[in-house]
C-alpha cells in the first residue's frame, strides 16, 4: 500500500527520509550488530546517541548554557504535576486557560498549591488568545503557565504574555521546533514529541538552571524532581532508547532543512494554502480568529456533522487520513506538522475543493 497524508494530531507523520534511515539501521546500528532497540542506555554507543541529539537540538534552538536539556518519560501530562512540583516554591500560580491541556494543568497544579486563572478564552470555546498585555498577575506566584500552541483548538500565542517579572513556562508540544524561539524568555519549555519531533515516549524538557533546585515540594517523587533528571544526564533510570534516537535523527533532519527560521517560512507556505482556501470557501470554515491561528493546527467544519463525516470518510478514501477532529470538539482538524510535505497540503485543498465542488451541482 502506498503511504498516505497522515494529518494526525499525534502520534504523527515523521519525516519519510528519517524512517528509510531508521529502517536501514534496524538489525545492524552502525556496525554493532544491534538495533538501537537492544542497546544499553549505558553503552557508548547510546551516549554517542544522545549526546548528539542534546547538541543539535541546542544548536536549533540556540539554547544558552544557562539551561539544562532533559529527556524525559511520562508524557507532557506528567509535567502538568512535575512543573508545580519543582517551581511552586510560594505555593502559588498563575495560569492562562486557553484550551483542554491548559486547563488540565491548571487543574493539576491546584493539588500542590494555589493556582490562578488569570485569563481564559473559554467564554468563546478557546477560538482565541487572551490578551496578554497587563494581566493580573499575582505579586506572590512562582511562574506564569500557558501552553503555547493548542491542538484541539488550533490557536497560537504569536506574542508572549507580560509575566510581569515571573517565569514563564510554556508547554510546547504542538509547536516544538516550528519555528524559531527565543530560550531565554522562559524558565521551562516543555513538550512530548510525538506530534513534531519524533515517536511517542518522550518527552523534553528545557529548564533554566536556577529552577533546578532541591528544594522541591514534600513528596515530590524522586523521579519527577528536575535535579534527579539533571545531574544524570537524564540517565538517572532507562529511558526511551529508541525515542529519543528517532528525535536525533529528526534534529539532523531539521538542520539539513535549514533550521528553524527555513522551517517557519515552509511552514507559513504551507498554512497559507489552507487558511486562503478555508477563507474562500462557501462550505468550509475555519474556528479561530485569524491573528491567533496556528501554523500546525488547522480545525474546520461544515457546519453539519453528518456532511464532516462523510467528508472525513471520503477523503480518507482518498488517502487523507485521520482528518476528524477531537473528540471534544468535533468537526475536522488538519495537523500539518514540520514533516507533512507541501504536496500533502495541496492534495488536501484540491479534495476540499471537489468536496464543495460536489455539494453544489
Amino acid at each position: 500500500m502506498a503511504r498516505v497524508y497522515n494529518f494526525s494530531a499525534g502520534p504523527a507523520v515523521l519525516p519519510e527520509e528519517v524512517l528509510k534511515e531508521a529502517a536501514a539501521e534496524m538489525l545492524d546500528y552502525r556496525g554493532c550488530g544491534m538495533s538501537v532497540m537492544e542497546i544499553s542506555h549505558r553503552s557508548s554507543v547510546f551516549d554517542t546517541i544522545i549526546g548528539e541529539a542534546e547538541e543539535d537540538l541546542r544548536t536549533l534552538l540556540a539554547v544558552p548554557s544557562n539551561y539544562k536539556v532533559l529527556f524525559l518519560q511520562g508524557g507532557a501530562y506528567q509535567q502538568f504535576a512535575a512543573v508545580p512540583m519543582n517551581l511552586m516554591k510560594n505555593r502559588v500560580a498563575d495560569y492562562i486557560v486557553t484550551g483542554q491541556w491548559a486547563k488540565k494543568a491548571w487543574k493539576e497544579a491546584a493539588k500542590y498549591g494555589k493556582a490562578n486563572c488569570i485569563a481564559s478564552s473559554e467564554d468563546k470555546t478557546f477560538s482565541y488568545i487572551p490578551d496578554g498585555s497587563d494581566l493580573p498577575v499575582s505579586p506572590e506566584a512562582d511562574y506564569v503557565y500557558i501552553c503555547e500552541n493548542n491542538t484541539i483548538y488550533g490557536t497560537k500565542y504569536h506574542t508572549l504574555p507580560n509575566t510581569k517579572g515571573k517565569d514563564l513556562v510554556a508547554d510546547v508540544s504542538s509547536c516544538f521546533l516550528s519555528e524559531p524561539m527565543e530560550v531565554s524568555r522562559y524558565g521551562v519549555i516543555y513538550g512530548g514529541v510525538q506530534k513534531n519531533i519524533g515517536p511517542a515516549g518522550v518527552v523534553i524538557a528545557i529548564v533554566r538552571d536556577d529552577l533546578i533546585r532541591e528544594d522541591v515540594l514534600p513528596g515530590t517523587p524522586t523521579m519527577l524532581a528536575y535535579k534527579t533528571q539533571a545531574d544524570a544526564g537524564s540517565l538517572f533510570n532507562t529511558p526511551p532508547v529508541y525515542g529519543i534516537y528517532i528525535c536525533g535523527k529528526v534534529f539532523k533532519w531539521l538542520k539539513a532543512q535549514g533550521g528553524l527560521a527555513a522551517m517557519k517560512k515552509r511552514n507559513e507556505e504551507k498554512a497559507a494554502l489552507l487558511y486562503d482556501f478555508l477563507d474562500a470557501s462557501r462550505l468550509f470554515q475555519g474556528t479561530v480568529v485569524k491573528e491567533d491561528r496556528s501554523l500546525m493546527n488547522v480545525p474546520f467544519v461544515t457546519g453539519d456533522k453528518e456532511l464532516d463525516a462523510a467528508f472525513v470518510k471520503e477523503a480518507a478514501a482518498a488517502g487523507l487520513v485521520n482528518l476528524k477532529g477531537h473528540r471534544s470538539v468535533g468537526g475536522m482538524r488538519a495537523s500539518i506538522y514540520n514533516a507533512m510535505p507541501r504536496a500533502g497540503v495541496e492534495a488536501l485543498v484540491a479534495f476540499m475543493k471537489e468536496f464543495e465542488a460536489a455539494r453544489r451541482r
